[in-house]
């Protein structure tokens, strides 16, 4: 019986796909929910002697890295805190400039990520957006509708106390007596409601802080803080976050 031949080279790759696939990294456990405070865009630019317009174009590019090894990684679930309300106090040109990347990003990207698996979710006040920003959006949560390989949530004019009052307000609007009222209440009305909450918070660019962030749904996250600004922040710096993740015990106040 004659023996089935392969493309020349075929088995060759095939050896060091297979090489490939066994030297990846484990992470046991893999945290389900990873948040980012992608912190560093304008330190980034500043050193290079660039323009901050620089650094925040600089930091889109990490976010596609990023994403793209979470997705490869089998996280389900990405935050990624990208435009505080606190940021709304930076300079007009500067602001407009984030817009406008925000709104050209999630635009061009949006192919890409309905490829990927990737849903789109929006964490903070919509409608107080431009225009434009707004049905962007809009537009990309519609058409990564249905995702299934990882959730995608953008904190864009984000706040976590102002979270909070936009849940109590909702809470109140509703008639709910005040005894009735629990944790899980609150989180239902929170802007993750039915999501898992992080398991990891990753803040970039050496600072120690959460930043109004996330601050109810991380109060049992663990936290890794890494001195790679956010630019520079590769598939190799997620990994070690995820690789110390791993090796810490969450015992949940037990």
């Amino acid at each position: 019986m004659a023996r089935a031949s392969h493309p020349p080279g075929s088995m060759a790759r095939a050896a060091v796909d297979e090489d490939k696939r066994r030297s990846e990294p484990v992470f046991d456990p893999l945290p389900e929910h990873v948040a980012i405070i992608m912190d560093g865009n304008r330190r980034w630019a500043r050193e290079r002697g660039l323009p901050e317009a620089e650094g925040h174009s600089a930091g889109v590019e990490a976010v596609r890295r990023i994403l793209s090894h979470a997705v490869r990684r089998g996280v389900r679930m990405l935050s990624l805190y990208a435009f505080s309300r606190e940021n709304w106090a930076r300079s007009d040109d500067e602001v407009a400039w984030l817009l406008s990347l925000l709104e050209s990003a999630i635009r061009s990207e949006t192919p890409e990520l309905i490829a990927k698996g990737v849903e789109v979710r929006l964490l903070g006040r919509l409608d107080e957006l431009p225009s434009v920003t707004r049905a962007s959006i809009l537009d990309s949560i519609e058409a990564t509708n249905g995702g299934d390989r990882l959730g995608l949530n953008i904190a864009f004019n984000y706040a976590g106390r102002t979270e909070i009052v936009d849940a109590v307000r909702a809470i109140v609007r509703s008639g709910v007596a005040a005894d009735e009222v629990d944790e899980d209440l609150v989180a239902a009305h929170l802007y993750t409601a039915g999501m898992p909450d992080p398991d990891l918070v990753i803040r970039t660019g050496g600072e120690q802080r959460l930043s109004n962030f996330l601050i109810w749904q991380t109060a049992y996250a663990e936290f890794f803080s890494s001195p790679i600004l956010w630019p520079d922040f590769g598939p190799e710096a997620l990994d070690d976050a995820l690789s110390e993740y791993a090796r810490r015990s969450r015992r949940f106040g037990r």
